[in-house]
């Protein structure tokens, strides 16, 4: 790595212009594709668009990071550089656990005030004017308008799927600080066996998560459309599987560029930041267990 303490201004570069672009596209054919459901077209250009902005998006991030990575391994960063690279992973986390925060909130909301109002409690218990035989419980298999949005059958046992994907995600948390220290010791062997371990962990938390979405589908009637509970679970559940295919794809780059050699004791912040997030990941998901499986 170079000496120099002046902070590295890199050159211009196209791939800003391209994110936008590409984030653009993919949000727009998002929307299309959802407004084509609701308003029941058979076809939709929506994923076709969508599809071709998560390309751009993929792109863009496989260039820009190829960038950063050439500009490290160059010896272009100082110790400025690496102060702020920590500080931009520090808020990214930060902004994600906002997001989640958010979520979570409506559902406390929904669980612990609006419906309880329209089951007559609480003093906006009022609100039950609305629907006066409504009997609010939760989960909610029986919402108030069942015949604009039926409840599910029954809801998914916290102590099958949800509590194995939950030794998975906590048992990838204890490899993939394993595989950190055995980086800072420099026993790079078993850095590629405990980081492919994580990787394991992650598909097969996925694996697990794609067999519990069809169970809720085709057998529970668990669906975005069975009313506030199932928008709620698939909400914070398809967000935080979301998240966790992004921190396996990056973990997997990780193990690409150790077999390449890249990272040592000193210099390697970018397994670091990784760890971060897989770590965050882990969190949200013991939250969801327990807030949204298990009470």
């Amino acid at each position: 790595m170079a000496l120099h303490e002046h902070y590295y201004v890199p050159a211009q570069s196209k791939w800003p212009i391209i994110a936008t672009v590409g984030m653009f596209i993919t949000m727009f054919g998002l929307g299309t594709w959802f407004n084509d459901l609701k308003a029941g077209h058979a076809e939709s250009h929506g994923p076709l668009i969508f599809s071709v902005g998560g390309l751009l998006v993929a792109y863009m991030l496989f260039g820009w990071f190829g960038t950063v990575i050439k500009e490290s391994r160059s010896g272009l960063f100082s110790a400025q550089m690496d102060r702020s690279f920590r500080w931009g992973m520090s808020w990214f986390i930060f902004s994600e656990v906002m997001f989640f925060v958010a979520f979570f909130g409506a559902l406390f909301y929904v669980r612990n005030l609006s419906g309880p109002w329209l089951g007559g409690e609480g003093s906006k218990g009022v609100a039950h004017m609305l629907w006066p035989n409504f009997q609010y419980t939760w989960p909610l298999l029986n919402p108030p308008d069942p015949k604009l949005f039926p409840g599910p059958k029954e809801v998914i046992n916290p102590w099958h799927l949800p509590l194995i994907n939950t030794i998975l995600l906590v048992s990838s948390s204890v490899t993939v600080t394993v595989a950190h220290h055995a980086l800072k010791k420099g026993h790079r062997a078993a850095l590629k066996i405990w980081l492919a371990i994580t990787i394991l962990l992650g598909l097969s938390f996925l694996t697990l998560q794609a067999v519990e979405y069809r169970e809720a589908y085709h057998e529970l009637g668990l669906t975005l459309g069975s009313g506030v509970y199932g928008a709620t679970f698939f909400m914070l559940t398809g967000f935080h599987g979301a998240h966790v295919t992004i921190g396996t794809i990056i973990l997997f780059v990780m193990l690409m560029r150790i077999m390449r050699g890249h990272f040592d004791a000193e210099h390697q912040f970018g397994f670091e930041a990784a760890s971060w997030y897989w770590h965050f990941v882990d969190v949200v998901w013991i939250g969801l267990f327990v807030f949204v499986y298990v009470l």
